[in-house]
């Protein structure tokens, strides 16, 4: 279970981002230049399909501009490893890919079991019917005029039926959307893909490092210059009633639609919110930067051990996303910042949430001279491993 903080951040509502325990809430300036790391030699050079290389390095991860929010610092010093990254966010046709493979089954395409969903509500909270609890996922309504801004119900409706097939719930559909990247995907089923593809999610360092492209401690993925609609996929106008739809999108737009960052990289900043490997809590840097005393590198961060949001108080876990979505407006959620966090618990499927993959060099190398299975055994990513 999580534990509290005394000393846990207070930390306002992203608007774009439901005040809720998930899916049980709907119930109740370039200081120092990135160092690259060159991958010796004799190692892989040929690219896993639809992957980077992102050298490794050391660089400032956090945020201390106007609109950085408390929970984005101290700005620490931390090195990482060189990886190789997903060059978009997985899109539907990938992801279709893989259920197609193995049977799986999202989340949100299976009915809401209330003996889990019970563990995230205060104590005592009834049963909701059980129409309530059938197959769906959180869906972005807007209003038709403004609204409380602290009360993202106003917003954000639970609704039946939507899934990553049916991004709108019933009727909408994904036909013609194979280069959208895949949303209404929770941090488990975007762990199951990671399996069966033989990646993972990556870490919040190795996320942020990557999307800062090469550069030094800047505000966004392009620098310092703010956000406008031809850099990234935000909402532009009056969140959430109104939307001038300036960067001609009204959702999340198709992979590529913007320009790359500086390692090739596609929508690091907006578009949907990725997952990261990483459990959330509000004082994760400080208490790394406690622990590792002063000014060290810390090398390799991998988040703290158990989490904590006290947006969230009552979900047993709670694991972070990155890079913001569509619905970024700098009014209220300026989270296409590559310094933003954000986070839910792990049975949470979102609209504007999707996952992007990372894979260690090692990893790479074992994937080209692949060992011959054991008799009778099935290979990790096999149907049955994966079905639900």
């Amino acid at each position: 279970m999580a534990s509290t903080c005394a000393s846990a951040v207070a930390l306002p509502p992203p608007a774009c981002c439901p005040l809720l325990s998930g899916r049980a809430g709907v119930f109740a300036a370039q200081a120092h230049p990135l160092i690259p790391l060159t991958p010796p030699d004799g190692h892989a050079t040929v690219a896993p399909l639809g992957m980077v290389w992102i050298p490794g390095g050391e660089f400032e991860m956090g945020g201390a501009d106007p609109l950085a929010r408390p929970d984005e610092g101290p700005v620490h010093r931390v090195r990482v490893d060189g990886f190789w990254m997903d060059v978009t966010e997985v899109t539907n046709r990938q992801f279709g890919e893989f259920v197609n493979a193995t049977g799986y089954v999202t989340v949100a395409e299976r009915a809401v079991d209330w003996d889990e969903l019970k563990k995230q509500v205060p104590e005592g909270t009834p049963k909701p019917d059980d129409a309530l609890l059938q197959p769906g996922s959180l869906v972005f309504t807007p209003p038709d005029h403004p609204v409380d801004l602290r009360d993202t119900t106003q917003w954000w409706r639970w609704t039946t039926g939507a899934s990553w097939r049916r991004p709108q719930g019933p009727g909408s559909t994904i036909e013609g959307k194979d280069g959208h990247p895949v949303v209404h995907v929770c941090y488990d089923d975007a762990v199951a893909y990671c399996r069966w593809a033989g990646k993972a999610l990556p870490t919040e360092a190795q996320w942020e490092f990557a999307a800062r492209g090469g550069l030094g401690h800047t505000v966004n993925i392009w620098g310092n210059d703010p956000v406008d609609p031809k850099r990234c996929n935000i909402w532009q106008g009056a969140f959430p009633e109104r939307n001038t739809l300036e960067d001609g999108f009204a959702g999340a737009a198709p992979v590529k639609s913007f320009p790359a960052n500086g390692y090739g990289l596609y929508d690091m900043a907006g578009n949907v919110w990725e997952w990261c490997r990483d459990l959330y809590r509000p004082d994760t840097y400080a208490r790394q930067v406690l622990v590792a005393g002063g000014g060290t590198v810390i090398e390799n961060p991998a988040g703290p051990e158990r989490s904590f949001d006290p947006r969230n108080p009552h979900a047993p876990e709670s694991r972070v996303h990155r890079g913001g979505s569509f619905l970024c407006n700098d009014s209220y959620c300026a989270s296409y910042r590559p310094s933003a966090r954000m986070a839910c618990p792990p049975d949470t499927g979102l609209m504007h949430l999707g996952f992007r993959c990372v894979m260690t060099r090692d990893a790479w190398e074992r994937r080209q001279t692949p060992l011959a299975p054991t008799p009778g055994t099935q290979p990790a990513n096999s149907e049955n491993s994966l079905r639900k």
